[in-house]
């Protein structure tokens, strides 16, 4: 009950226009910051504008920066036991959000100086308006990409879930919408075209949701080497073991199972639904894949980059 409470406050009760957005069945309209689209509640023109231009990042930070539904918290729940060698002693004990806050929100705002150092924060933001004292620190950024059909299908089921979201009237209309970036953070599209102009950047690591799910002991390997961490065959295994799915969907503090359901209805789907990759062959038809190829081809033929997911 305690940690409830605390997660209650967490929330809403140092802002209660949030808790009063929260509480009600309501529509509502995104609003554009820099032409991206955020919702009103967890997002503020104030709070992102700080996020760009005023947050302090400090050079033995690391970043997780991923589009939506492309294995954030995946990648929270590795580099936590990362920090611990494998010990899932921390990941038991403090809920993920608190582990590593969203930077750009207002709840991830007043969490941070909570956070235990060297810090681990996470985003969603575009590059264009990224903490601008990022790019003059040493500090780290790790960006997961995932085969956008798969996130088109969790983040539809995932709308129906948090209130950021508008809920979707259909598939075929998220489906559209998708395509056209009509969503929360805009298109998939331009996410990723705008994060990989810094590949070649010795501070900037890339990864794909496939690959981790494919071998997550390489993958986890190649994480120690950019970061500089020093695991042995044993405490890479622990780190493997405790961000499985499974152990995820089992532990409370990084399931969102404390997240109170006026903010996350898990009434109308799982948070940790399926975790697998090639789930998108079970939604689309034939022409929505046609259709979603023809515009996949057109948006990423000047990146010329072939993807992890493009080969499987």
């Amino acid at each position: 009950m305690q940690v409830k409470g605390r997660l209650w406050n967490l929330f809403f009760l140092f802002s209660p226009e949030i808790f009063r957005l929260h509480l009600k069945e309501m529509s509502f309209e995104y609003f554009k910051y820099k032409g991206v689209n955020f919702s009103p509640g967890s997002y503020s023109e104030e709070a992102l504008s700080f996020a760009e231009n005023e947050f302090e990042v400090l050079d033995d930070d690391v970043y997780i920066v991923t589009y939506p539904k492309s294995g954030t918290n995946w990648m929270i729940e590795i580099l936590s036991l990362l920090r611990t060698k494998g010990d899932p002693t921390w990941c038991n004990s403090l809920p993920i959000w608190l582990r590593s806050p969203w930077y750009e929100t207002i709840e991830g705002q007043s969490q941070i100086k909570d956070v235990v150092t060297p810090r681990v924060l996470t985003s969603h933001l575009p590059c264009h308006i990224f903490a601008k004292s990022f790019f003059t620190s040493e500090a780290k950024i790790i960006y997961v990409m995932r085969n956008p059909k798969d996130i088109l299908v969790s983040l539809f089921h995932f709308s129906k879930m948090l209130s950021l979201y508008k809920y979707p009237k259909s598939f075929a209309e998220f489906f559209e919408d998708f395509l056209q970036g009509n969503v929360l953070y805009n298109s998939w599209f331009d996410h990723v075209k705008g994060w990989m102009q810094m590949k070649q950047n010795s501070n900037f690591f890339f990864i794909t949701y496939e690959e981790l799910y494919k071998d997550l002991h390489k993958s986890v390997i190649k994480i120690c080497e950019f970061l500089g961490k020093d695991l042995d065959d044993s405490q890479i295994d622990l780190v493997i073991k405790h961000s499985s799915f499974n152990a995820m969907k089992e532990n409370k503090m990084s399931n969102y199972s404390l997240i109170p359901q006026d903010f996350m209805d898990q009434t109308k789907g799982s948070f940790m639904r399926k975790g697998i990759a090639g789930d998108w062959k079970n939604h689309f038809t034939v022409a929505q894949n046609e259709y979603f190829d023809a515009v996949y081809k057109e948006q990423m033929k000047e990146l010329k980059m072939t993807f992890f997911w493009e080969q499987l």
